[in-house]
């Protein structure tokens, strides 16, 4: 096959894409720019996806379509949309694609973030509205976050008084940390400037990366059994890591029967009454979502 044939071949195929890409875009779909083949507009997002959507949606209006590897993508950035699909039509919109890395150990089938709206999501939304954000339970935690906060603050003394410097990340993430494991299990996780502090940092901000890495198995979903990048694997590292945390921690308020203090234990006592309604696996990926 000489070189003039061979042009006129590659040539061909990428008119054949774009004919494609043109198709795909008359259809009823929002307008939005053009995008290569086999890849669609994933370039176009570049290093600030929020930036470049934002500077596409001046060009396409507030709602837009996307072609991002094999996955079409509708983008709605203003608030009035915003406001239209997440309220007046949120039980159409509710269902969404679920990143491969939040289907680690199942976890997409038993977290109330992203269940499809069914029985078993009305029931865990249940719970969480009654024991974690009722008005009650939120005004009982608040004298935890002032002692958390007051901690953070004599740390900040301390180390002025001594002279020494201050790594306010790892001084912010403690105090988060434990205001979260106050609240949920009455008991703090990490001290400020210790090294098991150091290890759950790391353990949290692996998995906030994992979960938040563009991962091409997401975009060209033939490639989730080889796990391109890792992710999957690396994700399952993490929760494997946070649930023996959990698992510890519910045994031991098994073992206690301890009184109705703490998420955890108002969890425990709806597992004891009737177990059908929350299995411990429930409270395991219903606390992974809270941590």
């Amino acid at each position: 096959m000489d070189s003039v044939t061979s042009s006129i071949i590659l040539a061909s195929i990428a008119w054949i894409c774009i004919l494609i890409s043109r198709a795909w875009k008359s259809s009823k779909l929002p307008p939005g720019p053009y995008g290569l083949p086999i890849i669609g507009n994933i370039l176009q997002l570049g290093p600030k996806p929020h930036h470049s959507l934002a500077k596409l949606s001046r060009k396409y209006g507030p709602v837009m379509s996307l072609k991002l590897g094999s996955i079409t993508t509708v983008v709605f950035s203003s608030p009035e949309t915003a406001k239209l699909v997440l309220q007046k039509h949120d039980s159409s919109f509710s269902s969404r694609t679920i990143p491969s890395a939040n289907k680690v150990l199942r976890h997409h089938e038993f977290s109330v973030g992203w269940l499809p709206v069914g029985t078993q999501w009305a029931k865990l939304r249940k719970i969480c509205r009654e024991q974690m954000f009722s008005a009650p339970r939120l005004d009982a935690s608040e004298g935890l976050r002032r002692e958390k906060l007051q901690k953070l603050q004599d740390y900040l003394a301390e180390r002025c008084e001594r002279g020494t410097a201050v790594d306010v990340g790892e001084a912010a993430f403690t105090t988060a940390l434990n205001l979260m494991s106050a609240s949920l299990f009455s008991a703090e996780f990490v001290q400020f400037g210790s090294e098991k502090s150091q290890e759950m940092k790391e353990v949290m901000s692996g998995l906030i990366k994992c979960v938040g890495r563009p991962n091409l198995a997401d975009f060209f979903p033939v490639l989730k059994a080889l796990d391109p990048q890792g992710i999957y694997k690396e994700t399952k590292f993490y929760f494997e890591k946070l649930f023996a945390k959990l698992d510890e921690i519910i045994d031991e308020k098994l073992k206690s029967g301890g009184q109705k203090r703490d998420l955890v234990e108002a969890l425990l006592e709806i597992h004891r009454s009737d177990e059908a309604q929350l299995t411990r696996r429930d409270i395991r990926h219903l606390l992974l979502s809270f941590s």
